[in-house]
C-alpha cells in the first residue's frame, strides 16, 4: 500500500500521462477551424474582395443592371440593322413587287413602325394600405393589391381579339415571340424590367378594341379588384400614334437531342 500512495517520480507521473486534458484538445480544435475558414475564405475569394458592399449583391441591383444593359444592346443592334438595310438598298436589283411583298412582311413581322389611331391601357397597383370598397369581401391579402403576370396577358390577348394591328408594352413592340413575365410585381420584357403603372398601347379600330376589352372575362374578373380593392384600370384613345418596330432578335432557340 505504501509503494503506491504518492510516489513522485513514479505512479504519480504515469497518471499525469494518462490524464484527459479537455482545454487542450478543445484549443485544438478552435484552431483547426479557425485554419478551415481561413482556406475557405481564401479559396472564395481568389484575390478579390470578398466583404463587398450588401447592395451590390442584391438581385433586383442585378436585375437592373442586366435591364440596363440589354437597352444599351438593342440601341446598338436597331443602328446596325438600320446600316444593313441602308447599304442592301444601294445594291437592291429587286423588283418593286419582291420589295413590296417585303415591306408587307416586315410589318406583319412588327420589325418596322406602324402609325394609326391606338387606344392604351394602364394597370397600376392598388395603394398599400388599400381596404374592402364594398359589403361582403374580404379585407385584401397583399397578393389581391399588386398587378399579375395574368392581367397583363388578358389585356394584350383581348387587344389581339379585336383586331389590334400592333401592340406596344411600356416602350417596346410585341412581336409573336414576345412573352409578358412577371417576377413579383416586376414585369421583364424581351430582357428588360418595369415597374408599374404599366402602359400598353394598341394601334386599331378604338371602338373594336375597347369593346373586346369589356367582353374578355379576365379582364371581367380583373374589374372587381379595381371596383373592391382600388387596383389601377384606365383606357383612353390616343388618337394617331407610331408604334416603334421591334428591334431585338428575333433568332428562335429550340432543343437539340445530345448526340
Amino acid at each position: 500500500m505504501s509503494n503506491s500512495a504518492d510516489s513522485p517520480g513514479t505512479g504519480s507521473s504515469a497518471a499525469r500521462g494518462r490524464r484527459f486534458r479537455p482545454v487542450r484538445v478543445l484549443t485544438a480544435l478552435v484552431f483547426a477551424l479557425a485554419g478551415l475558414i481561413f482556406f475557405t475564405s481564401f479559396n472564395t475569394a481568389k484575390g478579390t474582395n470578398i466583404r463587398t458592399d450588401a447592395s451590390l449583391l442584391k438581385l433586383s441591383d442585378l436585375i437592373q443592371e442586366r435591364s440596363r444593359k440589354n437597352g444599351e444592346m438593342e440601341e446598338s443592334n436597331a443602328a446596325l440593322r438600320h446600316d444593313i438595310e441602308s447599304l442592301a438598298e444601294r445594291d437592291d436589283d429587286s423588283t418593286q413587287a419582291e420589295d413590296d411583298k417585303l415591306a408587307a412582311l416586315e410589318r406583319r413581322a412588327g420589325t418596322q413602325k406602324l402609325k394609326g389611331r391606338a387606344v392604351t391601357v394602364t394597370l397600376d397597383d392598388a395603394p398599400p394600405d388599400a381596404t374592402a370598397k364594398l359589403p361582403g369581401y374580404p379585407e385584401p391579402q397583399p397578393d389581391y393589391l399588386v398587378i399579375h403576370q395574368q392581367d397583363l396577358q388578358a389585356v394584350v390577348n383581348a387587344l389581339w381579339q379585336g383586331g389590334a394591328e400592333g401592340i406596344k408594352v411600356m416602350d417596346q413592340r410585341l412581336i409573336s415571340t414576345s412573352a409578358v413575365r412577371c417576377v413579383g410585381n416586376t414585369l421583364i420584357l424581351q430582357g428588360r424590367v418595369y415597374s408599374p403603372p404599366y402602359k400598353i398601347t394598341a394601334v386599331g379600330d378604338p371602338e373594336k378594341l375597347k369593346q373586346a376589352l369589356a367582353a374578355s372575362p379576365a379582364i371581367q374578373n380583373y374589374m372587381v379588384y379595381v371596383n373592391v380593392y382600388g387596383l389601377g384600370w384606365q383606357v383612353e384613345d390616343d388618337g394617331t400614334v407610331t408604334l416603334p418596330g421591334y428591334s431585338g432578335t428575333v433568332d428562335l432557340h429550340y432543343a437539340q437531342p445530345v448526340e
